[in-house]
């Protein structure tokens, strides 16, 4: 079972999987703010800047999926994105189904030198404060959606990161 584990987590399938659902979160949030005209929050806007971040190390896991050290690395780096992505999904839901509040402004929060809401505004500036988000499908809110998504991709990855440690333990 770990072998099939890490075998798969060293492919090039496994990034190339995340590349095209990273492109995806992010059309669909361009979508949805131009073409459907809703406009997003700095929850939204770190949650685009999370994914872009997904899409930059699945191009460096699709480059070296090879390199046993530079993999494992983007492993780690990717757990941790995944795990930044379910916090905001979470503070995104709570704020939406009201348990949370007061987690949201105008202002990205972004240092200067990081300063993507000033270099892409068309992608990464806030446009409203948070409330709520729109229906996908089926009732099924873009909170809701976000967050059992990015769960489900911390899990993936979480199991992941143990099987690479386990493997390089058992070396």
């Amino acid at each position: 079972m770990i072998k099939n584990i890490l075998s798969f987590s060293k492919s090039r399938w496994y990034w190339l999987g995340l590349l095209v659902l990273s492109i995806n979160f992010e059309a669909i949030a361009l979508f949805y703010q131009y073409g459907l005209e809703y406009a997003p929050c700095v929850l939204c806007i770190h949650v685009r800047i999370l994914v872009l971040g997904i899409f930059t190390i699945s191009i460096l896991g699709i480059l070296f999926f090879q390199n046993n050290n530079i993999l494992f690395l983007a492993h780690i780096t990717m757990t941790g994105l995944m795990a930044g992505l379910f916090e905001r999904s979470y503070q995104l839901f709570g704020t939406e189904r009201g348990f949370i509040d007061g987690g949201c402004s105008m202002e990205s929060g972004l240092p200067n030198w990081f300063a993507l809401d000033k270099w892409m505004p068309l992608i990464f500036k806030v446009w409203e404060p948070c409330g709520y988000t729109p229906e996908l499908l089926f009732g099924v809110t873009m909170a809701e959606a976000l967050i059992v998504l990015s769960f489900f991709l911390l899990m993936i990855s979480s199991i992941f990161i143990i099987s690479l440690i386990a493997a390089r333990v058992a070396k």
